[in-house]
C-alpha cells in the first residue's frame, strides 16, 4: 500500500553515476529493462559500493533527469564528498515535493509502483500542484519485514 503527501523540502544534492535511456519515453517495458540492466551493472562492477562508501546516509537514489534533451537515469547517494568527474552533481531545489511512500518485494518493484502512483494517480489528481520537470527520484530507504521500503520525491510548483 502506498500513500502520498505534498511536503516542503530543503534543497539537497545527489551525486550519481548515470546512463542515457535510449527507449522511447512511452516504451515503459524498454525503459524498465534499461534501468534494471544499469542497476545490475553498477552493483556488479563496484560503482554502487563506491558511492555508498561516501554517502551521508543509507538512502540509495534512482534519479530521472532530462539533460540536453536526453533521458538520463542515475544511481546516486546524498553526499558532501568530492567525487571524480564521471559522476554528476544533481541539484534538487528547495520547495514543495510530491512524496509517495510505499514498499515492495524488490527495489525494482518499489520503483515501478511508486512511479505509477505518482504519475498515474497523485499528479493527475493534484488540484494545486503541477510537475514542470526537473530531476525526480525514487529513494530506497531500507528493508523491513522482508520488503524494501522507500519514497518517490518529485518537485512540484503551485498551479
Amino acid at each position: 500500500m502506498a500513500t502520498y503527501t505534498f511536503e516542503e523540502k530543503d534543497s539537497f544534492i545527489v551525486i550519481g553515476i548515470g546512463t542515457e535511456l535510449k527507449s522511447d519515453y512511452t516504451d515503459y517495458a524498454g525503459i524498465n529493462k534499461e534501468k534494471q540492466d544499469f542497476w545490475r551493472a553498477v552493483e556488479q562492477d563496484g560503482r554502487l559500493d563506491a558511492l555508498k562508501a561516501v554517502a551521508a546516509n543509507d538512502y540509495i537514489f534512482a534519479v530521472n533527469e532530462a539533460v540536453n534533451h536526453k533521458m538520463m537515469y542515475y544511481a546516486g547517494v546524498m553526499t558532501d564528498a568530492s567525487i571524480p568527474e564521471e559522476h554528476r552533481v544533481i541539484q534538487f531545489p528547495k520547495g514543495q515535493y510530491l512524496v509517495v511512500k510505499g514498499e515492495g518485494k524488490t527495489a525494482d518493484e518499489l520503483g515501478g509502483m511508486l512511479t505509477g502512483i505518482a504519475f498515474g494517480q497523485a499528479l493527475p489528481a493534484a488540484d494545486h500542484y503541477a510537475y514542470v520537470g526537473g530531476p525526480n527520484a525514487t529513494v530506497e530507504m531500507g528493508q523491513r519485514d522482508g520488503l524494501v521500503y522507500g519514497e518517490m520525491w518529485i518537485p512540484v510548483v503551485n498551479k
